[in-house]
């Protein structure tokens, strides 16, 4: 299999308490894998680990030599006497970024996220506005893998219709993309497998053939968790 992000055993405690318990998948290149879960599950802490930003305790994180990876965090926080395209280039001289067509991808950015047009500063974005901003500078370099932390968070219909599908298009342009959002029907329309947590521990793998027909993610997830004592 063409693997480019292997779990193995990850385990992570809190005060004496497992927040992840001997967790593990893989993720497929240029496929989206959804960590799904009620609050407290342990998906946030999942790709905090993966992206080294919480130290494991047990397991192996295996990501491919030479993976770049886009992060979109739950709570974005941007400076806020900002506007939007001050950050990104930001961000992009942060990276390193070739200084010669920065604001122009710059601009791409902001115009694939919906945001071309837009010089407010970040002190008066609304929280959809902030998801997709946040988008945008997890583009910044064009990673080969985007950690998406709930993208849809705050977003009204339209807006999270316009996520999801680029998200999608994002997928299908051979980006690989791991996602948590408790917003199923969005995750149902992108996602090509995944897992469901409780506690720290995976109760369910699943795969998006599972919910092709009349039976939708929503059933799978409530047949999962609904049996779970808390």
């Amino acid at each position: 299999m063409d693997y480019i992000i292997t779990i193995s055993g990850l385990t992570k405690s809190y005060q004496g308490k497992k927040v992840v318990d001997n967790l593990s998948f893989s993720m497929k290149k240029g496929t989206l894998f959804a960590l799904l879960g009620s609050n407290g599950a342990g998906k946030s802490t999942t790709i905090k680990m993966i992206l080294s930003l919480v130290k494991k305790e047990g397991g192996s994180i295996n990501i491919r030599e030479n993976t770049s990876i886009g992060y979109s965090p739950e709570t974005p926080y941007f400076p806020p006497f900002l506007t939007g395209m001050e950050v990104l280039v930001y961000y992009g001289r942060l990276q390193k970024l070739s200084a010669a067509n920065l604001k122009e991808t710059c601009e791409q950015l902001l115009k694939l996220t919906g945001l071309e047009n837009e010089k407010t500063k970040i002190k008066y974005y609304s929280k959809g506005m902030l998801q997709r901003l946040a988008l945008a500078q997890a583009l910044l370099g064009n990673p080969q893998v985007l950690v998406l932390d709930e993208p849809c968070a705050g977003l009204d219909a339209m807006g999270r219709i316009e996520m999801i599908e680029l998200i999608d298009r994002l997928k299908k342009q051979g980006k690989t993309i791991l996602m948590n959002s408790h917003i199923l029907s969005d995750i149902e329309k992108v996602c090509d497998e995944g897992i469901i947590m409780n506690k720290g521990k995976v109760l369910r793998t699943f795969t998006k053939d599972e919910f092709l027909d009349d039976r939708k993610l929503e059933d799978i997830f409530v047949e999962t968790i609904g049996g779970i004592e808390e």
